[in-house]
């Protein structure tokens, strides 16, 4: 061994410490006060945050927090953590894997300085969201970036954008899906993804024709390619192939949206009326938007979706997990960490 080591940092997005209602409340300040999430001017988001979102959302959203936390803590941190170790056992002595969440705990800084104090001689960064977009991905980078000047490490940092369609992901989620399936009949698959405000996507593609036709998303093509709906379309294309998914079996749709503003369509909990007037009965839902399980997954989806499709008549729904710290994406993250060039972040 020559003593020469690579540093590897993941990040997630965050989570209160607890599901009191001030520690959400504290949780819900920072992420919504960060202008890649909320994109308002400073003014109208302050006001929106601290006047119509902060006094009444924390206390719903501690309730939801408290249905899915788990004896460690939170299933997010507490699937994260559980993925960064067994990476490393994995990378072996020639890798150090480190942690962060974009708010909260762990901090990008501590995880940098970490690295920066193992010797490593240089930072591969990993973005555990596998579709780009600003509010996610691009957050934060740009707090990795602020952060390495802080310290002025010198250090060369290099990123792995999006994995959307990487066939480490891909196998992954392919992989815990077919695990679920292969024990529930489902009638139909719906993929669902994070949703983000409709003025997002087009500004990460300005002047294209971007949400304009009903298929500007089927397929990928130069004018799109850095589009966070369409990557979501071509993971979802993806899946299907490896899953072997009959035509009409299947659907894309977006979830977890804030607010009165215009946000990508078609609506998760607007598509589930629809399915069942088609006659569906047991439906799949995939969340590969998510490679740890969440609130998003576990009480938007598995809780709140499930008791939505009980009410529309529906037999039964199933969340299939994340791939969490599963070995397949467990060799996944590996994969993609010891095969990427990445891009400079400097």
């Amino acid at each position: 061994m020559t003593g020469a080591r690579s540093g590897a940092l993941l990040i997630n997005l965050g989570t209160p410490k607890s599901p009191s209602i001030s520690d959400v409340r504290r949780y819900l300040r920072e992420f919504l006060s960060d202008p890649r999430v909320i994109d308002s001017g400073p003014l109208a988001r302050r006001l929106l945050v601290e006047l119509l979102i902060l006094p009444f959302r924390p206390r719903r959203s501690a309730r939801a927090y408290a249905k899915v936390w788990t004896p460690h803590g939170s299933p997010l941190l507490v699937h994260s953590q559980a993925l960064s170790r067994q990476v490393d056992e994995r990378l072996g002595p020639s890798w150090v894997v480190e942690l962060a969440m974009r708010y909260g705990q762990p901090s990008i800084g501590d995880a940098l300085a970490r690295l920066t104090a193992a010797n490593v001689e240089r930072i591969v960064v990993l973005p555990l969201f596998p579709q780009y977009s600003e509010a996610a991905t691009g957050s934060a980078l740009a707090k990795l970036k602020e952060e390495i000047e802080r310290s002025a490490t010198s250090l060369p940092v290099s990123t792995i954008r999006e994995f959307y369609d990487a066939p480490a992901f891909i196998d992954a989620v392919a992989g815990v899906s077919r695990e679920t399936l292969s024990g529930f009949d489902a009638d139909f698959v719906l993929f669902s993804y994070h949703g983000l405000p409709e003025r997002q996507i087009r500004a990460a593609d300005p002047g294209t024709r971007c949400l304009a036709l009903d298929d500007c998303c089927a397929s990928l093509h130069d004018a799109n390619r850095h589009c966070y709906r369409a990557q979501c379309f071509a993971t979802t294309r993806a899946l299907v192939t490896a899953l072997a998914l009959a035509p009409g079996t299947y659907s894309t749709a977006f979830q977890s949206r804030l607010g009165r503003t215009p946000w990508i369509q078609p609506f998760t909990d607007r598509v589930l009326p629809q399915l069942a007037q088609r006659g569906i009965r047991r439906l799949a839902v995939i969340c590969p938007s998510f490679p740890a399980d969440c609130l998003e997954t576990l009480e938007e989806i598995g809780i709140r979706a499930a008791k939505q499709w009980r009410g529309l008549g529906g037999e039964s729904l199933v969340a299939v997990p994340a791939p969490n710290s599963r070995p397949g994406w467990v060799r996944g993250v590996a994969d993609l960490l010891t095969q990427a060039g990445g891009a400079s972040l400097r």
